[in-house]
Parts: C-alpha cells; structure tokens; sequence
C-alpha cells in the first residue's frame, strides 16, 4: 500500500480514509475483478460510512492517477483492478480472458507482447506506453 500511498501524494491527492478504503478493498480482492457497486458492498460489509457516488468519484480519481486499472468490458459496464507496479514504478502488464456467457474475467499472467513492442518502437519510432489486450470467449465451464 505503500507504493499507492506514494503515488498519490506525488500527484497532488490527500490520503483520505475513504481513498484507503478504496485502496484496502481492492488489495483485499486483488484476484478479482470489482465493479463499482462490488467495491461499495463489499465496503459497506466492513462496516464503512460512504456513499455509492463516493466510490465512483475515488476510483475515477485512482484510474487517472494510474493506481487502478479500468477493464471495460462492453462500454457499458467496468471492472477495476489495482495496477501492479514493479521496481522503479514500472507496470506489471497481464492480458483478460472474458467469458461471454458467464461474464468471468480471468488473467494471463506474463507480458507476452514485449518483441511486438519492441519492433513498433523501432519501426515506426513509437514510444509504447501501454496496451490492453482481452481475449473474449467461452470459460472452461461454460464450454462444457
């Protein structure tokens, strides 16, 4: 939590109790894929006094300070993650796999597109930032 701590402080933002609740929640649920109204249950099951628009508002605020991670997943409806930073503030890619039917979001652990951004970067002399890959199907159960 730390490196989260930091981060905002360095973008200008307070620490307030409901950003670290915010923050605990996701890091408690780091396996899963939380929407808004997740984050806000599963805060209310803790005993916490904040609102639904709160939650909307501290995970906005997260996602553009790059501590979380945004997974749309039809332009209608959003999953959050926390980012995982490595050494020297780098960013841990890992790719989704989304189930059509049931709507599981499953990770690929490993950043397999480091060579693809290597040559878009030589070839085109373009700075890769970031990228964002979901694969979308059918989940082992379902498929059965």
């Amino acid at each position: 939590m730390e490196k989260y701590v930091q981060i905002l402080k360095e973008n200008g933002f307070k620490i307030t109790n409901q950003r670290m609740d915010v923050l605990e929640v996701l890091e408690e649920n780091r396996k899963e894929h939380l929407s808004t109204e997740e984050v806000f249950a599963k805060l209310i099951e803790k005993g916490k006094e904040i609102g639904i628009a709160t939650v909307y508002r501290t995970l906005q605020m997260l996602e553009e300070s790059d501590l979380v991670y945004k997974l749309d997943l039809d332009g209608k409806s959003y999953r959050y993650e926390l980012v995982d930073y490595l050494e020297k503030g780098k960013v841990h890619q890992h790719h989704h796999l989304i189930c059509e039917n049931c709507h599981a979001i499953l990770e690929v652990q490993g950043d397999f597109l480091d060579e693809l951004e290597q040559m878009i970067e030589k070839k085109y002399k373009f700075k890769v930032m970031n990228h964002d890959v979901k694969f979308y199907g059918l989940c082992e159960h379902c498929k059965k």
